[in-house]
């Protein structure tokens, strides 16, 4: 990895640096997952727990189970991380990552709580964001969003 990767909250109130390149990236359709991100699934990439700096603001944690937390911002909401109790590694949400296409995933977990009708919206016809403002006779979304960088 040439270059520290970036990621942060909706909002900007927290945002961190990894210092190494992520691994072990997953796609997670387990409940606690669907609940926790609000969606179908949630998608996470591992660093070791020395190689994640928050550079900005606090992450406030939830024990979602006897086995892990999560990482949120307080301010948006944004889900930021997940740490299981032992490892000693912690995961960030690639969505929450300046540049999520830096990381994609390798293997997809919890395939059993997997909503039945995702193989199929997937396959659904695409609109781009652009379209469809047009189509509401708006030029933008006007967004409150932190942008995707330091």
């Amino acid at each position: 990895m040439t270059k520290a990767l970036t990621g942060g909250c909706q909002c900007g109130a927290v945002r961190y640096r990894l210092d190494e390149a992520p691994r072990d990236a997953n796609i997670c359709h387990c409940r606690m997952c669907q609940k926790a991100g609000g969606a179908p699934f949630m998608a996470f990439a591992a660093v070791s727990r020395d190689k994640f700096a928050v550079t900005r603001g606090t992450i406030t944690a939830f024990v979602s189970s006897e086995i892990a937390e999560r990482g949120f911002c307080a301010g948006c909401g944004t889900p930021l991380t997940y740490m299981g109790n032992d490892a000693g590694h912690i995961s960030v949400t690639i969505g929450s990552l300046d540049d999520p296409n830096a990381v994609a995933p390798e293997i997809q977990l919890g395939v059993e709580s997997e909503v039945r009708w995702l193989p199929a919206a997937l396959a659904l016809p695409t609109f781009s964001i652009e379209k469809w403002l047009a189509k509401k006779n708006r030029r933008d979304a006007g967004s409150h969003q932190h942008p995707d960088r330091e």
